[in-house]
């Protein structure tokens, strides 16, 4: 039975809620300890500000540490712990989930503007090279959209910083110049104004088409009702263990300051629990990602909730682009899916939406998606940036006679 969506609302970014779980009920030692933060905000920056919470997080938010605790889902789900270790051996092989990991909540406030921006570049080897590679590319698609032949997803900390990026990246000859290309068109999204996070919201739609009989299987792996359970808990955060003795012992310190410290950062919803993300993060593997950007004729707050409870819709903006002011990352098997989906929306709100104007990504079209190589990037920075004050501060102590 499909369960509905239970959304974990917190006041990271005040404007909106961001829910990346929405399953209760984990057996992890952290939710015990879990206390409510009345201002969060007033912590992220002092937590950034600390040596071994950034050290610390350079390994959780890389997976470091963490497992799949099959003793638990064996419990959980009634069947033999070996069972177990197969089915999610083979749901990570075939590539259906991704290795587990704290979330980076705090990267949306780091890096507070998303840019969407339709290129045209070579399609080559030194090209997706950098794609790959550089800290601020979240994802990037090959796309046929009028002179453009990719679309990117990067992240910056504002206006100022991605302009210097965009001078250097041609400067070091990573992409042509302006005068080799078509000029690039950019939409800027606002991370304070997201409305919707939820990357692993389409496991429902899994475990929905499988009771329904419409997927037998999803990336070469086949599914049956222990599989879909399994999935289901994975990526809510069930069955995630963390070695605090493995982290403790690299950090040099006690496990119970790891487990506090752990506990301390998510809190401040500087991370979130550990789950198992899709692969492609917007959408689950051979489901399409749909780019929507919506003309929206007249608020209705039902609408507003029926998004935020639809397992189809990923990431969901408030934008002002033109016409349109929202935007939604949704998940969808087929075209034909989506277009039903669609339909269903405007048979239920008449007279709500104008124009929309959609980007289809699929599977195939993708040349590289990787979040978690922004977040680390960001880790990385700042522990960088502490070191350099560190040494200028003892060069400063040592220069006084």
């Amino acid at each position: 039975m499909l369960r509905p969506i239970r959304l974990e609302n917190t006041n990271i970014y005040q404007n909106y809620a961001i829910a990346d779980q929405f399953v209760s009920g984990r057996t992890m030692a952290l939710r015990k300890r879990s206390r409510t933060n009345k201002n969060p905000g007033a912590n992220l920056s002092t937590m950034l500000h600390d040596v071994l919470n950034l050290q610390l997080l350079s390994r959780v938010c890389a997976g470091r540490g963490l497992s799949m605790n099959l003793s638990q889902l064996a419990k959980r789900l009634k069947r033999h712990r070996n069972t177990i270790r197969v089915r999610v051996r083979e749901l990570l092989d075939k590539g259906v989930v991704d290795r587990s990991v704290f979330p980076f909540l705090a990267l949306f406030k780091e890096l507070a503007l998303m840019v969407a921006v339709y290129a045209d570049l070579p399609d080559d080897e030194r090209v997706q090279g950098w794609l790959r590679d550089d800290p601020n590319v979240f994802a990037a698609f090959r796309v046929r959209e009028g002179e453009y032949n990719m679309m990117l997803f990067e992240l910056h900390s504002d206006l100022r910083s991605y302009h210097t990026w965009r001078e250097s990246i041609v400067k070091d000859g990573k992409i042509p110049g302006r005068g080799e290309r078509i000029p690039s068109t950019a939409i800027y999204l606002s991370n304070a104004l997201i409305e919707k996070y939820q990357p692993n919201a389409p496991a429902q739609l899994i475990e929905r088409d499988f009771h329904e009989k419409a997927v037998t299987e999803i990336n070469g792996c086949s599914l049956d009702e222990l599989t879909v359970e399994i999935l289901s808990c994975l990526t809510s955060g069930e069955g995630i263990t963390v070695n605090e003795n493995l982290l403790a012992k690299e950090l040099g310190v006690h496990r119970r300051t790891v487990a506090d410290r752990i506990q301390r950062l998510i809190d401040a919803q500087v991370i979130d629990r550990p789950v198992c993300r899709f692969p492609s993060f917007f959408v689950p593997p051979n489901f399409l990602l749909v780019f929507s950007m919506i003309e929206l004729r007249k608020f209705n707050e039902q609408f507003r909730r029926d998004i935020i409870s639809d397992p189809h819709v990923t990431l969901s903006y408030r934008i002002s682009e033109g016409r349109y002011n929202l935007l939604l990352f949704g998940a969808h098997r087929s075209l034909e899916n989506y277009l039903r989906w669609e339909s269903g929306y405007s048979a239920k709100y008449p007279g709500c939406f104008g124009s929309i104007k959609n980007s289809y990504l699929s599977p195939r079209m993708t040349i590289s998606i990787d979040q978690q190589k922004v977040s680390l990037a960001v880790i990385s920075k700042r522990l960088a940036e502490l070191e350099e004050s560190r040494l200028r501060t003892r060069s400063r102590t040592c220069a006084i006679p």
